[in-house]
């Protein structure tokens, strides 16, 4: 029987460090507020334009599915339409105290360094 990977490696190691890991991560991404603010690239009310490469896009494909005009405007209306949204994400990190995020940060190192180490061969 293998260890983890394929390797001659620790599985225990492997699947203690996942566990680690991900408490350390769900702990961490807890601890994290996500918001958005208002769409203004070019100036305030410009997502309405935005829209407009997808809208006459998608009237190309409908016309004709295979218009590499119509794919080419719908693929770079959904572009940037995703772009703008993420780009106006604000990510917080809620208040805790410096145990608890330590706690999170050893969690999620020591179970990558864990899961790192059960792959490595043994011998």
């Amino acid at each position: 029987m293998t260890g983890a990977g394929g390797t001659k490696g620790g599985l225990g190691e492997f699947v203690g460090g996942l566990v680690m890991a991900v408490a350390g991560g769900w702990l961490l991404t807890n601890q994290v507020t996500v918001t958005s603010g208002f769409w203004a690239w070019f100036g305030p009310h410009t997502f309405g334009l935005s829209l407009l490469p997808l809208v006459v896009g998608a009237g190309f494909l409908f016309f004709d599915g295979k218009s590499v005009i119509g794919w080419i405007l719908t693929v770079a209306g959904a572009t940037i339409i995703l772009a703008g949204i993420l780009a106006n994400l604000r990510i917080y990190f809620e208040r805790t105290t410096l145990f608890n995020t330590l706690v999170m940060l050893v969690l999620l190192a020591g179970g990558l360094g864990l899961m790192a180490r059960g792959l490595r061969a043994k011998g």
